[in-house]
Parts: C-alpha cells; structure tokens; sequence
C-alpha cells in the first residue's frame, strides 16, 4: 500500500477536531466565512460536502470550489466528502486542486441491486474495489476515508477483510446525506461505538449530520474524535461561532 501522508487526521496536534462544513457557508463571502471560523472562531479544519445528484438527491461543489479555498486560505485542512456515485472519476481532480483528505462512501461499492444502505431516493450504485480506490487516493497524496450511511450496518464494513485497517478515518453519518439542517439520526451511534474498537490511534472516527453542542455529547461518548458541524456553525451569527465550536468540542 502507499505511504500515508501525515496530516491533521493521522497526526493531530488535539482531539476531538471541529470541522466545520462549507456547505452552510455563505456562498457570497466564501473566503471570508471559512478564515472566520478556522482563524478566529478556532474551527480545526474545513469540511467540503461533494453531492451528484444521483447518489444523493442534491448537486453542490466540485474542485474548482477546492482550488479556490486553496488558494484563498492556504494552511486549511481540506476534509473532501464525496457523495457520489462513481468516485474514482473525482480522486485526481481533488488532489490536484489541493485537498487533503477524501472521504467516500461504502454503498455504491457494493452490490447496485441491492441498493444497501443507499438514500430513499437514490439512483442506484456503480460498483468498485474499496482497497482499490484508497490505493488511488493515497497514491494521489491524500489520506482516505470511508463514509457509512444511516442505513448501512457496522458489520457490512467490519466483515471485509482490510477495509478498516485500509483507512485513514471512518465517518458514520448521522443522517441521511443530501441536506445541512437536518435532525440528528441517535441510532448511529450505535455504529459508531462498534466500529471505534476497531481504530487504531492514527485513524480517526468522524460523525457528520445533526452535530450540535447537545449532540456532540453522545458522539463523543460513542468514540467519534472528527464532528463535522454545518448550520450549527456556519448557521450562528460570527459573534456566536466561537462558542458553538468550543460546546461541539466539549
């Protein structure tokens, strides 16, 4: 396998890390709102949700959005979450435009017909060699993530063999993905505390959707060191952010 690269994920300087997402970010002043919450509200890294509109029922940013924060703000950690159906199309376009991580997920990896763990209104998997695509993506030097939706079980990921040790980081969705605002999913925690045994120190294990300084407790308890924040960061006004990032990291 290709050499990890060090980064906030595989060396982090402080646990749990706040990353806040882009996607309730204000579009207008994008700059401005992500130095904001990394520089002053003291947020550890920038979380960049990537929807197709097909795996998920919604269409956001690509690498150009990447390539632009990059250059804007260059010391960011650039945490990229893939929701779509075909990834390894995007793992070279995201590391030339200046990402550090990319995450993507288990679903369309397995069987298309059998549609496990996919969005209500999905259309459909494409199928792929996890262990491949991390090979891809380190090969391309970013550290990689494999992200499980609410519907899909700890022991769908667990059972193959190498795909935990395969990673940099496992993010459990605590909703189902395509929207920020949505309300917290309790049950996967569940998935979250039976995946954490299986970590070890320099894999992170990150919790997305519904994150909020209330939420953030139990995923915490659960074992998740990464709590990616959208509305509950972004959402605050820039007075308040500080604040939110310091109740969400406990």
């Amino acid at each position: 396998m290709s050499h990890r690269p060090s980064n906030l994920f595989t060396n982090p300087p402080r646990l749990p890390l706040v990353a806040p997402s882009i996607l309730s970010a204000d579009f207008a002043r994008l700059r401005d709102d992500c130095a904001h919450v990394l520089d002053v509200a003291a947020g550890d890294l920038l979380h960049v949700d990537v929807m197709d509109g097909h795996f998920v029922p919604n269409l956001t940013m690509g690498p150009a959005i990447v390539r632009s924060l990059r250059a804007a703000l260059p010391e960011a950690f650039l945490d990229v979450h893939v929701m779509v159906t075909d990834p390894i199309q995007y793992v070279k376009p995201f590391a030339a435009s200046g990402a550090n991580h990319l995450t993507f997920h288990v679903e369309p990896a397995l069987d298309p017909l059998a549609g496990a763990g996919m969005s209500p209104l999905s259309g459909g998997g494409a199928g792929y060699d996890p262990l491949e695509l991390v090979e891809e993506i380190h090969a391309a030097g970013m550290t990689a993530g494999l992200a499980i939706n609410p519907g899909t079980s700890a022991e769908t990921v667990l059972a193959q063999p190498g795909w935990v040790e395969a990673m940099d980081l496992i993010l459990v969705m605590s909703v189902w993905p395509g929207f920020s605002g949505q309300a917290f999913i309790p049950e996967v925690l569940a998935t979250a505390k039976a995946i954490k045994p299986k970590l070890g120190p320099n894999q992170r294990l990150e919790m997305d959707g519904g994150l909020g300084p209330e939420t953030a407790i139990p995923a915490r308890e659960a074992g998740v060191d990464v709590l990616v924040a959208a509305s509950a960061v972004f959402g605050q006004p820039p007075s308040e952010r500080a604040e939110a990032i310091r109740a969400i990291r406990g």
